[in-house]
């Protein structure tokens, strides 16, 4: 079955950080752009991150860019998205997707989504 499968997030604290993982089943990550994309309660869905396999480069909004990190292991088909010093801002639920990105303001490209993470910044 072909599926991105997602764990991590959670509740922490203001300035705490948290990982998020993202598991290719039935497919081979190294072959797609991987982007993470979040959507806040009431908004509209944002662009976190994108990884861009024909450059091999990493985008980030300016609203993580420093903080969030995005890294992969492709022996094991799984992609990362290290957040630190988390906001309240960031709160919101992350979903990983694959197809083309060359930014991380581009989400309209993504054909499969993972089922998306809570992660929830509150004192």
């Amino acid at each position: 079955q072909v599926r991105l499968v997602e764990s991590g997030g959670g509740l922490v604290q203001p300035g705490g950080s948290l990982r998020l993982s993202c598991a290719a089943s039935g497919f081979g990550l190294e072959y797609y752009d991987i982007g993470w994309v979040r959507q806040a309660p009431g908004k509209e869905r944002e662009g976190v991150s994108c990884l861009t396999r024909s450059t091999g480069r990493t985008s980030y909004a300016d609203s993580v860019k420093g903080r969030f990190a995005f890294s992969s292991d492709a022996a094991k088909g799984i992609v990362y998205l290290q957040m630190n010093n988390l906001k309240v801002e960031d709160t919101a639920i992350y979903f990983c997707a694959r197809g083309s990105c060359l930014t991380a303001a581009d989400i309209y490209g993504f054909d499969l989504w993972g089922e998306g993470r809570s992660v929830t910044v509150s004192s």
